[in-house]
């Protein structure tokens, strides 16, 4: 029997993992600490004080630790008995829910949809959670109606999963429209029980484009910033990243369906660097392009709540932030985990080549 005085380094291990979960039931919890205070020697009156309980429930985990050890902490109680009607009233929850409601809104509450049956709101929360509903919840999507889809999307994530030999993938597009906002009050910094604070007005000096282009096998970003997004600046941008590589190096470029990029001066430059192979993602379909999950890290990093005096000040400070995320940068981890599910093309298309 294991003596609560002298618990065992894995012992006491696992009691300490249990008594600091945040995912255990609370009560699985409380038995935890019990044993864990009572190893360090706390008396029951202190612990039952501590932890919101009697002396006898102290006592009672102390006995069964010391009879059974940590296969001995569970509870015994079996709950109520499940009503016999449960499972038809759950129904009816079930198939209300596919219904609107009556009064104009566009979705249910657990207590409006309580009171349309006559039962009370905890047990339609219960249903719900039982279930994975949650009706306050809502997810756009937009389908792509490219009737090259399946070819397209191949093509990329080919050149993910598998890349040509000898050459370079870079993900590239435009953030546009990136405001140069500064606040005219002061702000309120990050405090105990308060989260930083900014004012409602701000003056703003203009905007600016952010051209990317991100490495998928190192993780780095090439980025520049300008004034218009034009397919002149698209074609100077790609001449930058394509001066960076070495001469003989083939270069895949994955760039969204925007006409900017795919004028007669973007023919002509790919006449004219023959080595440079341009990829397009299907239309409404800018999540397989990853650049995109690398701007939503630089919107929430930097420009959401940043604070630019200038729009000098706003170029300065994405290209710090470029800088400084290259020293740490890691390829994104995407994967496609079953082509079957989607994706049914030939075993060319799916290699990128």
């Amino acid at each position: 029997m294991p003596a609560i005085e002298k618990l065992s380094a894995s012992e006491k291990q696992e009691i300490q993992a249990q008594a600091r979960s945040r995912t255990l039931p609370a009560e699985d919890v409380r038995r935890a600490d019990i044993i864990l205070r009572l190893s360090e020697g706390q008396s029951y009156r202190r612990i039952a004080t501590h932890l919101r309980c009697s002396v006898a429930t102290v006592q009672l985990w102390k006995k069964r630790f010391e009879t059974e050890g940590l296969a001995g902490l569970y509870g015994r109680h079996k709950g109520r008995a499940v009503s016999s009607g449960a499972a038809k009233i759950e129904a009816k929850i079930l198939a209300r829910m596919r219904q609107k409601p009556q009064d104009g809104s566009t979705h249910w509450s657990t207590r409006k949809l309580a009171a349309e049956l006559g039962v009370n709101h905890m047990r339609v929360a219960r249903v719900w959670a039982k279930a994975g509903l949650r009706p306050h919840h809502l997810r756009r999507y937009m389908a792509s109606d490219d009737p090259d889809f399946e070819k397209k999307a191949a093509d990329v994530i080919g050149l993910y999963m598998k890349p040509p030999l000898n050459a370079v993938v870079f993900c590239v597009d435009e953030k546009t429209a990136i405001q140069a906002l500064d606040r005219l009050d002061p702000v309120l910094p990050l405090s105990p029980g308060r989260a930083e604070r900014h004012g409602f007005e701000y003056y703003r000096h203009g905007t600016l484009s952010l051209y990317a282009a991100l490495n998928t096998q190192t993780g780095e970003v090439l980025g520049t910033t300008t004034r218009r997004h034009t397919s002149a600046e698209f074609v100077a941008f790609l001449t930058q990243v394509v001066a960076g590589q070495p001469p003989q190096r083939e270069i895949h470029v994955i760039a969204d369906n925007l006409s900017a990029h795919k004028t007669a001066k973007v023919q002509a430059f790919l006449e004219s660097q023959p080595r440079v192979k341009l990829h397009f993602t299907p239309t409404y379909s800018s999540w397989l392009n990853q650049v995109e999950l690398w701007f939503s890290k630089i919107e929430r990093d930097v420009i959401a709540r940043g604070i630019f005096t200038s729009v000098k000040d706003l170029a300065r400070k994405i290209k710090n932030y470029i800088a400084e995320y290259n020293r740490q940068a890691k390829p994104f981890k995407w994967t496609y985990r079953d082509t079957r599910n989607r994706i049914t093309v030939s075993d060319s298309n799916v290699t990128g080549h």
